[in-house]
């Protein structure tokens, strides 16, 4: 089953409210609590319910989900609002349990995603199935085992697929609970057009004061939807309570999202863009110039370090380009991460010049 069958797919709730709102506890607690927020997320832009069943925690002891009995709760908060109802599966027996209770949508975690084994027993459990699957990205920032993932569902005749863009796990410190690394987001939409994509805002940002600008750039990304962790007294909340927000406060931030048209028919901004876009293609001209230039010059370091018997890794004199690029960047609208990153990527690639160079005979 090709990629390019997921235009006929094209899930039709996500055409027609944008954006597709999905909405919930991290962590179903009670029946009163699933039936509560459901309540004051009726009658708003909010179509899904969600809630965790089974929740994998990094470490045994934490709370892991009050199990199957959620699944009831679920269905009895469907039946008083009318809202759709989403949860996470885990294993085949979970999605047996998930289709037994009607349960609309059902999404694939992080942790699942990343072992192909587990994805392929699901897939083969929902083959040819009608239900909505959403498929998170695998907890380290791999695109081959995201795509390989929505991949085995294809296989499967899985016909309503979308990508939840939930982040990425990073050893360093950063702003976000997990990264949010949008360019693989982007590069997943540009292998998959057609297929619907989703921000889930709370993991990425593991606190909530971040959700509205999170939400507000995957909507000037043209993402389809949001998943945002709601809970009516998050600070009681049993599991990530730092990363949800009362159905009030989503309320709120989706009455201030701004969603952006895709194009413009004015003659005069496609002008403007036009020569904008023409700048900036003469500075990608440069920048790639400068780039060849200075491995060029790593070269020639490579060289030196042969003759010479020194080692490729100079510690000390990478903290002080890091530290000098960053404090560069201060102040200058380039963020610390943007940095980091890019620095990284510039030093790996003049260590595999100067690796080069140094194992040449």
């Amino acid at each position: 089953m090709s990629k390019d069958s997921i235009q006929n797919r094209w899930l039709s709730k996500f055409k027609h409210q944008n954006p597709f709102i999905i909405a919930g506890p991290c962590s179903a607690e009670t029946e009163e609590q699933v039936v509560q927020i459901a309540q004051e997320l009726k009658d708003s832009e909010v179509s899904v319910i969600r809630a965790g069943i089974w929740k994998p925690r990094t470490r045994p002891g934490n709370f892991e989900g009050v199990g199957a009995i959620g699944l009831n709760w679920l269905k009895t908060a469907k039946v008083e609002t009318g809202l759709q109802t989403a949860t996470e599966v885990a294993n085949p027996y979970h999605v047996e349990l998930a289709l037994k209770n009607e349960i609309d949508i059902l999404w694939i975690g992080a942790r699942t995603t990343v072992s192909p084994f587990n994805v392929q027993e699901i897939a083969e459990v929902l083959r040819g199935t009608n239900k909505t699957v959403l498929i998170k990205n695998p907890v380290n920032p791999d695109l081959s085992l995201w795509i390989g993932a929505i991949e085995r569902f294809l296989n499967q005749d899985v016909k309503n697929l979308g990508a939840i863009h939930r982040g990425f796990s990073s050893y360093n410190n950063s702003t976000y609970r997990n990264v949010p690394e949008w360019q693989i987001a982007i590069d997943l939409q540009s292998e998959f057009p057609e297929m619907p994509i989703i921000l889930d805002p709370s993991h990425i940002a593991g606190r909530r004061d971040l959700i509205f600008e999170l939400c507000q750039t995957a909507l000037d990304l043209n993402y389809n939807g949001l998943m945002v962790e709601t809970h009516h007294n998050p600070d009681k909340a049993w599991s990530d309570s730092q990363q949800q927000i009362t159905p009030q406060t989503l309320l709120k931030f989706l009455s201030e999202l701004k969603v952006r048209k895709q194009h413009s028919d004015d003659v005069n901004f496609s002008k403007d863009l036009e020569k904008l876009r023409a700048q900036i293609d003469v500075m990608d001209d440069k920048l790639m110039e400068v780039l060849i230039d200075r491995m060029q010059i790593a070269d020639k370091i490579g060289g030196l370090k042969k003759e010479h018997n020194v080692a490729i890794f100079q510690p000390e004199r990478w903290k002080q380009i890091l530290e000098k690029m960053i404090e560069k960047g201060d102040g200058k609208g380039l963020q610390k991460e943007f940095i980091l990153n890019l620095y990284k990527a510039i030093h790996q690639e003049s260590i595999a010049h100067q690796q080069k160079i140094i194992h040449k005979n």
